[in-house]
């Protein structure tokens, strides 16, 4: 990626970001409207000065419901990065620092885990404690962990292999001092494009068990139920599948341009070209 390229990446990606961030800060404190507000008599209006996205079936504000239900779905994806990453890059420092016995075991459990789809986590998850925001953030932060743990765990036994890792086990340093001081640091710019690309995963995740009603159940508003929602009215009124669908479009793209960036950035073979 070139310069230019480069530039155009990381502007567009981080606007997008910095704009649904903001929008899900927003929402917390304030909406044009009660997302929760029923007014059947003006159901189904179209966009308008009063209205900016329209009303859907039960009369509620569509921009209302789009500013709460960006804190749900960007909350569910960043506490299930942050649970990934938690639990991911401990296991992934672990088994580089270990080897042989230790690192083949939590490879293997690696692979069990991550044979189970995010979708399948859930299901069962709800079976046992029923569906929720709590359930997706379980299901996609569980599927998570061997993502970030073999992304660690490969970075990590390349820095193992470098001279001033090898210097600090002369010294007489032990392995976790090493990995906590010498690996992680040189493996940041790695989880970090990582964390940004399962982010993207993780709002897709979000949507899909959302509509499924696997996710926030109602009146917690959520980008993935107003789809499901808005399935059998996309005839009478399109813009209730349009609007929540191209905001969950635009948020991956977001994200996935300002990790691309940042894996250019980060990337040594990438700048040297």
């Amino acid at each position: 990626m070139n310069r230019a390229s480069f530039t155009a990446s990381f502007t567009i990606g981080a606007a997008l970001c910095l704009l649904f961030l903001l929008a899900a800060l927003a929402g917390l404190v304030w909406t044009p409207y009660d997302p929760a507000g029923i007014d059947i008599a003006h159901k189904l209006l179209a966009p308008s000065a009063r209205h900016w996205f329209g009303t859907d079936q039960l009369g509620r504000d569509v921009f209302s419901l789009l500013l709460a239900g960006a804190h749900n779905s960007l909350g569910v994806a960043c506490l299930a990065v942050a649970i990934g990453m938690g639990v991911g890059v401990p296991l992934g420092l672990w088994a580089a620092a270990r080897g042989g016995v230790v690192d083949e075991v939590l490879m293997r459990g690696n692979d069990i885990v991550f044979a189970f789809p995010s979708l399948l986590l859930a299901i069962l998850i709800t079976a046992v404690w029923g569906p929720g925001a709590v359930t997706a953030i379980l299901a996609i932060g569980i599927f998570n962990v061997p993502v970030f743990a073999r992304i660690t765990r490969g970075g990590a036994l390349s820095v193992w292999t470098r001279d001033f890792t090898l210097a600090a086990q002369v010294a007489g340093k032990g392995r976790t001092a090493i990995s906590l001081q010498h690996v992680l640091p040189n493996l940041a710019g790695l989880l970090l494009v990582q964390a940004m690309l399962q982010l993207s995963l993780g709002v897709l995740a979000e949507a899909g068990l959302s509509y499924l009603g696997l996710g926030a159940q109602p009146p917690a508003p959520s980008w993935g139920r107003m789809l499901n929602e808005a399935q059998t009215l996309t005839a009478l009124a399109p813009t209730l599948a349009i609007f929540p669908g191209v905001v969950i479009v635009l948020t991956v793209l977001g994200l996935n341009l300002l990790g691309d960036a940042l894996r250019d950035r980060f990337d040594v073979r990438m700048r040297r070209a």
